[in-house]
């Protein structure tokens, strides 16, 4: 039988030049102050940039986290993250649901983890977020 678990997270931006150990270094100065992610995301942005997406278990500790390691921390949004037992079409319904209620998933990855179980981020319109919340169920 199928479990799923879907919560509201915020999540960050950081923005980083865009070359090998500037994503590890950021990471690794957050590991150091204590802040767990829930998920993170690393993308280019343009010539020598990357903006990094992280999902703190704990937003206060990461705000108290980059300002001890000088990291700027840059519009907090709010996406969707879901978690739980894979059965076919699993995912094909998350979205549909979306898109039954004309809500646009923008951006949206996942992971199955090869032994049944998956995660998932859907990105939507800060517009959408408390519709989409309550589509939801959360």
């Amino acid at each position: 039988m199928a479990t799923m678990k879907i919560r509201r997270a915020t999540y960050f931006h950081i923005s980083v030049r865009d070359r090998p150990g500037e994503g590890c270094r950021v990471l690794s100065d957050l590991a150091a102050e204590g802040v767990d992610l829930l998920a993170f995301t690393a993308v280019p942005t343009g010539p020598g940039t990357a903006q990094l997406m992280v999902f703190p278990k704990d937003e206060d500790a990461l705000v108290r986290a980059a300002e001890a390691a000088g990291i700027s921390l840059q519009n907090p949004q709010s996406a969707f993250i879901v978690e739980g037992t894979e059965h076919l079409g699993t995912i094909a319904q998350i979205h549909r649901k979306f898109a039954d209620a004309d809500i646009n998933i923008y951006a949206s990855n996942g992971i199955f983890d090869g032994h049944g179980g998956y995660s998932c981020v859907l990105y939507v319109r800060p517009e959408d977020v408390e519709r989409a919340s309550s589509v939801l169920g959360i």
